[in-house]
């Protein structure tokens, strides 16, 4: 039980840290053209990304592959980048924007586990087992997320409801901030 709690908190860390500004960014992005009624829609598409994230550690840690460091800290910021410009390009279809970002969130997971996994290849001992480390360290990076859409969307509650804003500008002032922020960091994370 106490390896559980130890990646319990490990996987809350990840997302919740000031050093987790990447994933944080991404599920902001992600979850921007979504509103508070739909937080069935917005658990689902977190999970899916929880989910890819789970796939690339597990593949990791039994070391089915490796992508170089510089790679994934390069392409980490880039699926932000994309999901973000995805968000103003598609703001007048945002159905098709919807069902589209469970796949984004899927894929796009896939390669944000991998910022991970050359941690928790050093940190999970072979004899070990990978069940109860993975288990506890995605259930505690999913709570982490769980924590950060419901702060985001109590803020677009207050300022939907409350100030009045539009949705539309929302979405475009949220992924346009994010697009910049997340640019800067891929630019600055070029790998060759």
């Amino acid at each position: 039980m106490q390896d559980f709690l130890f990646y319990l908190n490990l996987g809350w860390e990840h997302i919740i840290s000031l050093d987790a500004l990447d994933h944080q960014l991404f599920v902001l992005a992600l979850i921007a053209v979504y509103s508070y009624t739909d937080w069935k829609k917005i658990l689902i598409l977190v999970t899916a990304f929880t989910i890819g994230h789970s796939i690339t550690l597990a593949l990791s840690i039994l070391d089915v592959f490796r992508v170089p460091s510089a790679w994934v800290e390069f392409l980490i910021p880039l699926t932000i980048v994309l999901t973000s410009l995805d968000n103003i390009l598609m703001k007048n279809k945002k159905q098709i924007l919807m069902r589209a970002n469970y796949y984004l969130a899927l894929i796009f997971g896939l390669i944000h586990g991998m910022g991970f996994a050359n941690t928790a290849r050093v940190m999970i001992a072979k004899s070990q087992g990978i069940a109860i480390p993975l288990l506890g360290f995605n259930i505690g990076l999913e709570l982490g997320q769980m924590v950060i859409v419901l702060a985001i969307l109590i803020l677009l509650f207050i300022l939907l409801k409350i100030f009045k804003m539009n949705k539309k500008d929302w979405v475009l002032f949220v992924s346009s901030g994010v697009f910049a922020l997340a640019l800067k960091m891929t630019l600055e994370r070029l790998p060759f």
